[in-house]
C-alpha cells in the first residue's frame, strides 16, 4: 500500500481545529499507530479515520503542557508566529525560524 504524503512537517506549529490547544510536531506516523483502546476512547461523532497521518505534538493549552497524538484532519496551521511554551522543545529543536522550529540535529 502506498503511503500518502503528509500535510505538515516536523517542526511545524499547528493548532487543533476543534479543541483549544496548539503545539509543535515532533514525529509523524503515516497512519494510525496508537492502541485500539485509545482510538475507541474518542467519541464516535468526532473519531477520525485511521488511514491518515497522525502527528505527535509537544502541545500546550491555557492550563498545561503535554504530548498529544492528533489526526491530520484535526490540525490546521498556527500562523500566530508565537513560540510554543512546552518545556521539552529545547530537547529536540533549536531556533524558531519563519514560524517553524528547526531540529537540533539538522542545525550546523
Amino acid at each position: 500500500m502506498q503511503q500518502r504524503a503528509t500535510r505538515f512537517d516536523i517542526g511545524a506549529v499547528v493548532r487543533h481545529r476543534i479543541y483549544p490547544f496548539r503545539g509543535v510536531i515532533f514525529d509523524v506516523d503515516p497512519e494510525f499507530a496508537n492502541t485500539e483502546e485509545w482510538w475507541q476512547s474518542i467519541p464516535p461523532d468526532v473519531r477520525p479515520c485511521k488511514d491518515q497521518p497522525f502527528y505527535h505534538l509537544l502541545a500546550e493549552n491555557a492550563e498545561t503542557t503535554y504530548v498529544a497524538y492528533v489526526s491530520e484532519q484535526n490540525l490546521v496551521p498556527d500562523d500566530s508566529g508565537e513560540p510554543v511554551g512546552h518545556p521539552q522543545i529545547n530537547e529536540i529543536f533549536g531556533e524558531m525560524r519563519d514560524g517553524r522550529y528547526l531540529r537540533k540535529d539538522l542545525l550546523s
